[in-house]
């Protein structure tokens, strides 16, 4: 009987590396980055994004802010479309500090192309060293896989605080 355990547990472990070595069947093989990625994994990985996006914008770590857009992406603050990375990085160099806070995200998610919304507001003190809202509104992005890794093809920005880069009326998440 021990004989017959041994064999059968040999088995079983050739069984699950041979679908490890395969990639079939396991989802932990090797093979699940080849896979289609569910909504809510797509989801997270957006909203790492965004998390990346906003930590370097407020930690003024500009390189690391121009690479969540495309190398042709638009990031468009109500003045106008910065177009490039370069040209984006000069844009943001002068950005006031604080804090930058978004939320009530949501996605339309088609293949490797998605567009989203989410609210955001600044946060900041003022002299007194009180805290302040220095701003609100809302972004609009189109947004690309490129590999494995979602980017900002395109980014608007609506400020409620500044009549020129006020949203239009009506909710803007469909």
């Amino acid at each position: 009987m021990r004989k017959a355990t041994i064999g059968l547990t040999g088995a079983v472990v050739g069984v699950l590396i041979g679908f490890l070595v395969s990639g079939l069947g396991l989802p932990f093989a090797s093979a699940q980055t080849a896979r289609d990625l569910s909504y809510a994994e797509e989801r997270a990985l957006i909203e790492n994004l965004q998390a990346r996006y906003l930590f370097a914008l407020d930690f003024k770590d500009h390189d690391l802010y121009v690479t969540t857009f495309t190398e042709d992406g638009i990031l468009d603050v109500g003045n106008g479309e910065v177009v490039g990375r370069e040209a984006i990085k000069a844009a943001v160099a002068n950005m006031p500090g604080g804090r930058h806070h978004v939320t009530n995200l949501v996605l339309r998610i088609d293949g490797d192309r998605a567009t989203g919304r989410a609210a955001w507001m600044h946060t900041g003190t003022n002299a007194e060293g009180d805290m302040t809202i220095g701003g609100y509104g809302h972004y609009e992005d189109d947004l690309v896989k490129v590999g494995d890794e979602w980017l900002f093809a395109r980014r608007r920005i609506y400020n409620e605080g500044n009549e020129a880069w006020a949203a239009p009326p009506g909710n803007p998440a469909w």
